[in-house]
């Protein structure tokens, strides 16, 4: 049977935890974007010596479970650089942006390829730089068109923040967790977690759809 009781008076206690749960969210998708920026760009570069690592940056973290890398950060790389000192909430955004970062990076070295050459060539033209051209030209009409997935990422940041409490980050459902064992209502702790995670999310996806659509009808 499910506690609502329970759930109605932790409601404070799990709403905090959302709270971290979307801050952590945000510093994360921050990070992921200036990583993915920046790994699309060396990806694109005409320089091996750039391109090798970006691509080895890429395929490590699509390819291994993000769970995986959160436990390597923890417990292998912070303690080997002498950061075990560094909050486990740091840790938790770290990963997190790391993880992002790679798949946004796919995503902005779509949108830069799908803009036309001919502008970076009129760009040129006019006396740009590649640099300039790339500033202020393609990179804004690349971050509009990959608006809508980085929106889809920081939902999916959202859900998969819950993987923090692995680390004991003080975010949503490691509060659930703490709840769970002390009154013996796991059950009913992860149904509360799942309802809150559900409105958070697809509130955010509707308005994301909505954006889209704007974004569509001005495009048109």
């Amino acid at each position: 049977m499910i506690n609502w009781g329970l759930i109605y008076h932790e409601l404070g206690n799990l709403g905090l935890g959302a709270l971290y749960t979307i801050g952590i969210s945000i510093c994360a998708t921050v990070l992921g974007v200036a990583i993915g920026l920046t790994n699309s760009i060396l990806r694109l570069s005409s320089k091996a010596w750039l391109r090798l690592p970006a691509t080895i940056y890429l395929e490590a973290f699509r390819n291994t479970p993000m769970l995986v890398q959160i436990l390597l950060l923890f417990y292998g790389v912070f303690p080997m650089l002498n950061l075990s000192h560094v909050h486990e909430i740091v840790v938790g955004c770290i990963a997190l942006g790391l993880n992002s970062g790679a798949y946004l990076g796919e995503i902005f070295r779509g949108g830069i390829l799908s803009i036309d050459r001919g502008q970076r060539e009129a760009a040129l033209s006019l006396g740009m730089s590649e640099y300039q051209s790339m500033r202020y030209i393609v990179l804004p009409q690349a971050l509009t068109n990959a608006l809508p997935a980085l929106g889809n990422e920081f939902v999916t940041l959202i859900k998969d923040s819950s993987l923090l409490s692995v680390i004991s980050v003080n975010e949503l459902t490691y509060r659930a967790q703490l709840v769970g064992g002390r009154r013996f209502e796991y059950f009913t702790m992860y149904i509360g977690i799942g309802l809150i995670y559900f409105a958070i999310c697809f509130t955010l996806s509707r308005y994301l759809d909505r954006v889209e659509k704007k974004m569509r009808t001005g495009q048109k």
